[in-house]
């Protein structure tokens, strides 16, 4: 089974106010355009970020398209006459599918990878406008025959609703859920207040997933001076690795996932390159703490990189070459993802990865293209 696991699926301009809790109408996020035609996302009518359309390898469309904003030219198209059904519409999506050769994808969100942090100032709002997506996609699943696995939104802020949600999820199908790799209001993922969370995923066979997201970053807000970008900033995108690397390792070396044998993590399209090398150090940096300190800082049945190494799979990128970072980890982490059909994707996505992806035959070449994402989907 051919399985792409790193897809896009463009929210509608109401997908949030179509579905979310009838009390929480006014905190929906929506798709609104400006007086010169131009459509943003917008919440409780101030604009978060413009809802521009991508297509794989296009990026200098979207510089062009915000220098005629800043020059105040009018829009020269309405959003949805440049939106491909196939960017919204579950049947369109499998049409490709089918063009491409794929068996199935999965989707993740578009917009919904913006605002997270934006509305993390009220905790309602944020579980509300998440809530309706997850419907949304739901509805995506459902049309999908089996072949579009949509992931959920969820944020760990509030307990009882994202035990609620990932049961709400896994009774709809949906297998994933974007989880970002941050504290949780100063909680670290390997805090036991969150235990209940883990045990939930494995309850009920939806498996947390780290992407590239609207959640707050590991670097120091100094870094970040100088860049006038709130989402895609420079910094962000040179250190991509650095989010997830933290999370694995907290999780792993205090106990996450020796505590919750039946949990498996996802890392899609936050690089893959430093893989080998964290679960170098990773290792070699705990060993290097037990033979100083004489112990661990918590005693575990084996070193934090092997953990890793039965617990995670991660989504690698047509240009890393797949094929040597499983000459140096195993055919057992990495999987097949095209970012399709973002601008820093690929426009062809399984034939332009297999030709980037070098050399990868037998059993390594079956997990990298489906195999490693059916166990994380556990099919």
């Amino acid at each position: 089974m051919i399985i792409d696991v790193d897809q896009h699926l463009f929210e509608p301009r109401t997908a949030w106010r179509d579905h979310i809790d009838s009390n929480l109408r006014d905190d929906a996020i929506a798709i609104t355009d400006d007086d010169r035609g131009y459509p943003w996302l917008t919440w409780r009518g101030e604009r978060l970020y413009l809802a521009e359309v991508q297509f794989p390898g296009k990026a200098k469309q979207i510089g062009d398209l915000r220098l005629r904003i800043a020059r105040g030219e009018l829009a020269e198209h309405r959003y949805e006459d440049v939106l491909p059904a196939e960017y919204t519409d579950a049947k369109a999506r499998l049409a490709r599918l089918d063009a491409w050769g794929l068996d199935a994808s999965v989707l993740f969100p578009n917009f919904g990878l913006l605002w997270e942090d934006m509305l993390s100032g009220d905790v309602a709002a944020q579980c509300g406008n998440m809530r309706a997506f997850n419907r949304w996609m739901a509805g995506v699943v459902a049309d999908g025959g089996g072949r579009l696995f949509g992931v959920g939104h969820i944020t760990l802020r509030d307990r009882d609703w994202v035990l609620e949600e990932i049961r709400a999820l896994g009774r709809a199908g949906i297998r994933l859920a974007m989880t970002a790799p941050a504290p949780v209001d100063g909680k670290a993922l390997s805090h036991a207040d969150l235990d209940p969370i883990w045990a939930a995923f494995c309850e009920h066979g939806v498996t947390p997933v780290f992407h590239v997201g609207g959640f707050r970053g590991p670097l120091h807000p100094a870094w970040y001076e100088g860049d006038p970008e709130t989402v895609d900033r420079v910094m962000d995108s040179a250190f991509l690795w650095v989010a997830p690397a933290v999370a694995l390792a907290n999780m792993a070396v205090f106990g996450v996932f020796e505590r919750f044998p039946e949990l498996r993590v996802g890392v899609v399209e936050l690089t893959a390159h430093w893989v080998p090398q964290f679960l170098l150090m990773l290792d070699g940096a705990y060993g290097f703490y037990v033979a100083r300190h004489g112990e661990p800082p918590r005693r575990l049945a084996e070193r934090p990189g092997e953990y890793v190494r039965r617990h995670v799979r991660v989504g690698a990128l047509a240009y890393e070459q797949p094929a040597g970072l499983i000459s140096l980890v195993g055919e057992d982490t990495f999987m097949f993802g095209s970012d399709w059909p973002h601008a820093e994707g690929i426009a062809d996505p399984l034939g332009d990865y297999e030709r980037a992806m070098g050399d990868v035959t037998g059993s390594a070449r079956e997990k990298l293209l489906g195999g490693n994402a059916e166990w994380l989907l556990r099919l």
